[in-house]
């Protein structure tokens, strides 16, 4: 059955909403109703009863419960709703989506239709009006129920003395007259002999007297406040209500646990202390009328079945004709029910004479009952107009009264008038359901997911005047929450750009209060005999006039949502609502005896140059490494401060202290990308200190705290590892981490009340050395590590995991390059002392060093980090280069001695290493600067093993040979190496390096066919192979525009190649041509002259006297003067060869051979009788000359840049 009904009643509700506008009355008025909920059954066909039935009999059926009546029946006889004051916050509750900006009011159908009569009614009106964002609640406000209580409680004294002066000093309560209840007794039977259609409710026969003492109590209930019970309807409503708390973090679903000091269960619960704040209407409905929204609610029994689908049934006495506020009233309800017809049973003294069916749209055409739709139309705008530009502050009550016969309207402000009178302050019995409405307006608009960020300015201001409404000491759990709430509009964790901030801000539902002060209705005016009213409407009449009163200032929040594209300042604003919800949690915990005295304006000391001992910070690191057991130990059912676990205290405080932490993470973070370091660690210490009271009031850490407070374990990380890397400014850094604001003071007394904050103490120290500071930031990353990999977070957070093992494996290279670095610092001090021997210590140093690389590798391994493993593998075969030229000893204190196994063995690893390093990186295109970086190492470790064995040649240990195929082999790889193709910074080097290698390969196959004796087959292979590497070598220094110095060494020794090659020779003709080759390869000495003259003139006076110095460029003076040592023997000698072999030649010469000696000897002439002491300049520009003259008799083409 009850599946049936709700059957039944969703397609009565659909029909409801499938209903399009309708234009209705002569003036074409709009209106459109859609039923929101609705607890009335199915539509019930209604019988038409004969001719003279005596209405006066009740039938038997007669005020029973009657499925197909339902609740209409008894509200008859006096409608329960109209008699409570809170009518319109039951609806509001329950419909939380409609209010604050879906509609424009809320309220009971009765007290629309009284409004819109007041131009034709002399009756008195009296309402109450309050505002919640757009929208206006009005309920009826009975003052004589008001003074009747006043009278027993001594409340309300102030309105009542106020009334009486002012208002009215002679209306009272007109007593309901034996008339009035014998009317409601017959329309009640009326309506239960019309669901008598089978004729089983027989008429019983009774005196009238019986009736009216029957049905004459019902209207004389209680009504300030109303008691009630709930019906089954409105149970199914509340348990629809609660659902809905359940998914609202934000919802009062728990504020019935409130101590009952705080009367907040009097506004939840049913019963004796509901307050009325119970939404028991038949149905609600949301009713367009024109442009106006309204959220009725309404009990009027609807009929349908047959001919008539929905049909209103009314009863009227057929000798008093319809008047106008009667059709008002019958139109009006119909409009608002969506009820296309009206059947009228008209009756003579209780006897039904007829029945007539009237259309809707007919009834302001009747007879004696004529009004025009767009009057009425007019009306309802002008009052919306008027309540709306003078109702604009949210939480106070304001009073609509029209005195009985009059034709002023008056609106007062009685939360005003009542904080004018000191003794009368909190006594509004609308604060609390104001401010709890307001609360949850709030809570559902921020829970919108697709709500627009140009609402958090609304939601703010409802917040904000909810606090202000509220007594702390009475009402502390809801402050606390609209704290939170507050807190929760700044969004911590997103980034919001300016244009967003400035929607945000300056949206058209934001202005502030002094703008609202400025604004008024230009067509309300303040009369002269009452002061006290804000605003009057001088005469019903002008209700009437179309457009009247025009709202000039829309209802809008009367605050500001702040623009703030500052992290910094969104972040204060979310502790200084947390501090405040702090406060009035702590104000509400009783165990106030049992708590430390502490000063909140006084610092608290940081005892950041307390030093410890490495195992004193191995301990407390500890409790990093396991967050989720260290307060599990003892769990009490009471917190320090006297909180009870499971209590509302207990909820939001682990909220808050979750807020903060997050808050002071986000201020940390910022701090960190300023490079304020110090103030990063501040607030990082912060942030984990408001974790460490989070965790001594939980008795387990959910999953998202936990991955926040890795978070957090990883930030510590970054700044410790910042204020090493920076350790040079740490006096700057103190500064900053010394620093706190009154607000982090009082928060952190709020944090003590629970805990003593000291968990994180060691790992948020600012360290007196950066190796101390790494430590700290490895063991805060090692447990991140921890939390991530163990326990309820193992596998959820796959990135998160990532970016530790990251940083993980980047503190432990950053461990193994300091290790590194102090290891090469000891041996550069070792060696100054002239030890020979590797010590103990920088062996303990290499170890470390290798055991975090190590480490580190494994780190990246987990998450195939190649590119990173790649720079740990190059900063692993540096660490073995450092150990190679430790094991370098001294044969005595001016040279060293030979090249040691356990050089080669380390220089080998390096190069293991290196390769290694290249090998993961796979190619340069995947990591360009990085392959370049491990490139350039491996060629230069290949480069400095065969320098070394080709400079200390292990003779003692193996064969010339041996030795010199070994450095063959290692320059050649070196050379291998050597990216000469590629543009970048580092080929200049790249060729130098290896003109260099040619250059030594060159001299070492020179060396190698002057001593090689008997295999001419390998003398020759020796020559070719030196004649190549020296070809090489010429043409990249001649590339180079800084080495003139080692272009001149090469030119030089290839020279002297050739005069040993020419020694060798037996025939004269070879000799010659030899020698003339050898003349060719002087005469390119030109170009290295030419640099070298180009830097010498550049150099200063000063330096051109000291023969000793080096020019701006780095040109060596004595190098160039030992080269020119060796240029001018060879230049003169093969000279003086050329013209002895050239005069004592066979061969007769020709006229350019004899031109070509000449020269010879004028040359040679001139270089004999040169001034050796002269100048470096002078004589360098002297050669140049020499040498051009040669240069057209040799044929040599100048290579190279001219001089």
């Amino acid at each position: 059955m009850e599946n049936a009904e709700e059957t039944e009643m969703e397609e009565q509700e659909q029909d409801s909403r499938r209903s399009a506008v309708v234009y209705l009355g002569n003036n074409e008025v709009k209106s459109q109703a859609v039923v929101k909920y609705s607890a009335a059954p199915p539509a019930s066909t209604f019988a038409l009863l004969q001719e003279q039935t005596d209405l006066k009999l009740p039938p038997a059926n007669w005020l029973r419960e009657s499925a197909q009546l339902g609740p209409a029946g008894s509200t008859v006889l006096g409608s329960s709703s109209r008699s409570k004051p809170f009518s319109s916050f039951g609806m509001a509750y329950d419909f939380i989506d409609c209010v604050g900006d879906g509609v424009d009011v809320v309220s009971d159908s009765e007290n629309i239709k009284k409004l819109l009569k007041i131009p034709y009614s002399k009756s008195h009106v009296s309402m109450a009006v309050h505002r919640v964002g757009r929208t206006l609640l009005l309920d009826e406000l009975d003052i004589q129920e008001l003074f009747m209580r006043s009278s027993q409680t001594g409340d309300w004294a102030w309105l009542k003395e106020f009334y009486q002066r002012l208002i009215d000093q002679k209306w009272q309560r007109k007593k309901k007259s034996k008339e009035h209840w014998y009317q409601k007794a017959i329309l009640s039977k009326f309506l239960y002999y019309s669901i008598n259609g089978d004729g089983a409710a027989e008429p019983v026969h009774s005196h009238h007297s019986d009736t009216d003492e029957d049905c004459g109590p019902v209207e004389y209930g209680p009504s300030w406040p109303a008691t009630f019970n709930s019906s089954t309807s409105d149970a199914d409503e509340h348990a629809s209500a609660k659902e809905e708390c359940l998914e609202n973090p934000y919802a009062l679903g728990h504020v019935t646990s409130v101590p009952k000091e705080q009367n907040l269960p009097t506004l939840f619960n049913e019963g004796e202390n509901s307050q009325g704040l119970r939404n028991d209407f038949v149905r609600n409905i949301l009713w367009t009328f024109e442009d106006i929204h309204m959220l009725v609610g309404s009990n009027m029994p609807i009929f349908g079945g047959g001919r008539y689908p929905a049909v209103s049934l009314r009863l009227r006495d057929n000798n008093k004709p319809i008047n106008v506020l009667t059709g008002i009233d019958y139109w009006l309800d119909n409009l608002m029910c969506n009820v296309p017809e009206l059947v009228m049973c008209f009756h003579v003294n209780g006897i039904v004479q007829k029945y007539e069916m009237i259309k809707t749209e007919d009834i302001p055409d009747l007879e004696n009952s004529n009004f025009s739709t767009r009057v009425v139309k007019d009306i309802a705008q002008n009052i919306l107009s008027f309540l709306k530009s003078n109702c604009t502050k949210e939480g106070h009550t304001y009073w609509l009264f029209k005195a009985s016969g009059s034709d002023i309207v008056k609106l007062y402000d009685l939360t005003t008038l009542c904080e004018e009178d000191p003794e009368e302050k909190c006594q509004n019995p609308f604060t609390l359901p104001v401010a709890v409405l307001l609360y949850k307006v709030a809570s559902n608009m921020i829970l919108k997911k697709k709500q627009n960020r140009k609402h958090y300015g609304t939601i703010r201001t409802l917040l904000l005047n909810c606090i202000r409404l509220l007594d702390e000491a009475r009402h502390a759990q809801i402050i606390a929450s609209a704290h939170y709430m507050l807190s929760d509009l700044f969004q911590l964790d997103e980034e919001e750009s300016a244009e967003e901030a400035l929607r945000a801000g300056g949206s058209e539902d934001s202005y502030s209060e002094e703008e609202e002060e400025q604004e008024g209705d230009e067509t309300s005016s303040k009369p002269s005999d009452d002061s006290k009213a804000i605003a009057v409407i001088k005469s019903v009449g002008e209700l009437s006039v179309p457009e009247k009163y025009t709202s000039t200032s829309p209802i809008r929040p009367s605050g500001v949502f702040p623009v703030l594209q500052d992290k910094e300042e969104r972040c204060r604003h979310v502790l200084s609502y947390v501090l405040k919800g702090l406060k009035a949690i702590d104000s509400s915990i009783k165990k106030e005896t049992d708590l430390p005295s502490a000063d909140p304006h006084t610092p608290i000391p940081l005892k950041y140059e307390v030093r410890v001992q490495t195992g004193a910070v191995q301990k407390h690191i500890s409790l990093l490494l396991r967050p989720e057991s260290v307060y599990q130990e003892d769990v009490k059912s009471a917190t320090n401060s006297g909180m009870i676990h499971g209590s509302w205290q207990h909820r939001l405080k682990l909220q808050f202290f979750l807020k903060a932490s997050k808050a002071y993470y986000v201020l940390s973070d910022a701090a960190t990308n300023l490079l304020k370091f110090g103030r990063a660690l501040r607030y990082i210490k912060l942030a984990l200190q408001c974790h460490d009271a989070y965790c001594s009031i939980s008795s387990s850490l959910p999953t998202h705290v936990l991955l926040f407070h890795s978070q957090c374990l990883c930030l510590c990380g970054d700044v410790q590892l910042m204020l090493a890397q920076n350790f040079s400014n740490r006096a700057a850094y103190l500064e900053e981490y010394s620093y706190q604001t009154q607000e982090d003071q009082e928060l952190l007394h709020c944090l003590h009340r629970e805990s003593s904050c000291q968990a994180f103490i060691m790992a948020t120290d600012l360290g007196s050395d950066p190796e101390y500071q790494l430590f700290i930031s490895s063991k805060c990353y090692e447990a991140a590590n921890d939390l991530l990999t163990s326990g309820s977070l193992q596998g959820l957070q796959p990135e998160q995991l990532e970016q530790v093992l990251k940083r993980l494996g980047n503190i432990r290279n950053e461990l193994g390059v300091f290790y590194m670095n102090q290891a090469a610092a000891m041996q550069t001090d070792r060696e100054g002392e002239m030890k020979c021997y590797v010590t103990a210590a920088e062996q303990e140093v290499w170890k470390k060093s290798f055991s975090f690389f190590e480490n580190g590798m494994h780190n990246f391994e987990a998450i195939s980090d190649d590119t990173n493993m790649a720079l740990l593998l190059c900063n692993m075969g540096r660490l073995m280069r450092i150990c190679a030229q430790a094991h370098s000893g001294q044969s005595d204190e001016h040279s060293r001695g030979e090249f040691s196994p356990e050089e080669a063995l380390y220089y080998n690893k390096a190069i293991n290493y290196y390769s290694q390093a290249l090998c993961r990186l796979g190619g340069r295109d995947r990591n360009t600067s990085v392959w370049d970086s491990v490139n350039w190492e491996l060629s230069t470790t290949y480069f400095t093993l065969a320098t070394l064995l080709q400079d200390y040649a292990p003779l003692s240990r193996k064969a010339q040979e041996q030795i010199e195929r070994e450095v063959t082999e290692a320059m050649l790889k070196s050379l291998r190496y050597c990216d000469l193709q590629t543009e970048s910074a580092r080929q200049p080097l790249y060729q130098y390096r290896a003109a260099t290698i040619n250059h030594r390969l060159a001299s070492m196959y020179h060396s190698c066919f002057r001593n090689q004796v008997g295999d001419e087959g390998l003398r020759k292979q020796h020559r070719a192979h030196a004649e190549l590497h020296y070809s090489k070598a010429v043409s990249l220094f001649l590339s180079l525009s800084d080495a003139p110095c080692e272009l001149l060494r090469t030119l030089l020794e290839r020279v002297a190649f050739a005069e040993f090659t020419m020694a060798g020779q037996s025939s004269s003709a070879v000799k010659l041509k030899t020698l003339t080759g050898a003349l060719d390869i002087m005469t390119d000495t030109r170009h290295a002259f030419s640099l070298i003259h180009k830097e010498l003139q550049t150099e200063n006076p000063e330096d051109a006297e000291d023969s000793s110095s080096s020019t701006s460029s780095g040109l060596n003076r004595q190098e160039v003067k030992r080269l020119i040592g060796v240029f001018e023997p060879s230049f003169s000698f093969l000279l003086l060869q050329l013209i002895k072999m050239s005069t004592t030649s066979k061969r007769k010469s020709s006229n350019k051979d004899e031109d070509r000696v000449n020269m010879y000897r004028q040359v040679y002439s001139v270089l004999l009788r040169s001034d050796k002491t002269a100048p470096l300049v002078s004589r360098i520009a002297l050669y140049l000359q020499l040498l051009e003259q040669l240069a057209p008799q040799t044929g040599s083409v100048p290579k190279g840049p001219p001089p």
